[in-house]
């Protein structure tokens, strides 16, 4: 299970999504989100996981890499769309025990399932196809208009990235302390959920004590660099918006008229 979680994992390529300027990722990935809430109805679905599927076959990303990161949270899409189906009022399609579905709330519960669905695959392909050091540019790029308040763009780039590139890391050593207690005999799969929690306490202490360790270390590392910050810093790589970024903005900007136009019409 914990090898499943791709979230922060970068997958190099030479794709055209790869090769996409970083705050464009950043921005389209926005306005995939602000899309996928607006659609109402399966008809936008059906055009939505469409685009979202060629989106995918672009990157060239494997499909099977992209879809495994939808194991780990399986569990959560099932209690949603458990609570939409026996929560919402309306006809009643069915009834166990004293819990009633109705068909609204089956219907709410499809709907929010591939909501769900959709939002785990369009922000995954951001961080597979964009490297630490771009995503770090290009929120910084599109922070710098904050400075003028006095917010720290830089650092708040550099610790956002800093976070998300430590996601795989850290899984990856919480998989090695689950393999060394489970030689140890501890055991994490048997027994119901209350236990199986308190299987997991005895994985805290030596995580928590890596992570600080490695953060301790990178700071160190920083400091050994002559870091100081992002005032008066230059790249080897200037980022510059391309042909291919407007084509991208246009492509985004057709989907969102189909949405439109399919909402409230489809079934």
């Amino acid at each position: 299970m914990i090898r499943d979680i791709t979230l922060g994992q970068y997958f190099p390529g030479e794709s055209v999504i790869h090769k996409l300027d970083p705050r464009t990722k950043i921005l389209l990935t926005l306005f995939y989100i602000v899309i996928l809430f607006i659609i109402d109805n399966f008809t936008g679905y059906i055009f939505f996981g469409i685009f979202t599927l060629l989106i995918i076959y672009a990157s060239t990303v494997p499909f099977k890499y992209v879809f495994k990161g939808l194991r780990p949270l399986i569990f959560i899409i099932a209690l949603t769309a458990f609570i939409n189906i026996f929560m919402t009022g309306g006809e009643v399609a069915f009834s166990i025990g004293p819990l009633k579905a109705t068909w609204e709330g089956i219907k709410m519960a499809v709907l929010m399932t591939l909501r769900l669905f959709f939002l785990i695959i369009g922000t995954s392909l951001l961080t597979f196809t964009t490297s630490p050091i771009l995503l770090t540019d290009g929120i910084e790029k599109l922070l710098n208009p904050l400075k003028r308040i006095g917010v720290p763009a830089h650092e708040l780039a550099m610790m956002m990235t800093i976070a998300l590139r430590f996601i795989p890391t850290l899984l990856e050593e919480t998989d090695k302390i689950m393999k060394a207690q489970m030689a140890r005999g501890a055991d994490f799969e048997s027994g119901n959920m209350l236990k199986r929690a308190k299987g997991l306490v005895p994985l805290l202490v030596p995580l928590f004590i890596s992570a600080f360790r490695r953060a301790d270390e990178l700071a160190i590392a920083m400091e050994c660099r002559c870091y100081r910050g992002g005032e008066g810093r230059t790249r080897m790589k200037q980022l510059k918006i391309h042909n291919r970024d407007y084509v991208a903005v246009g492509v985004f900007i057709g989907l969102a008229v189909v949405v439109f136009l399919v909402k409230g019409i489809g079934f």
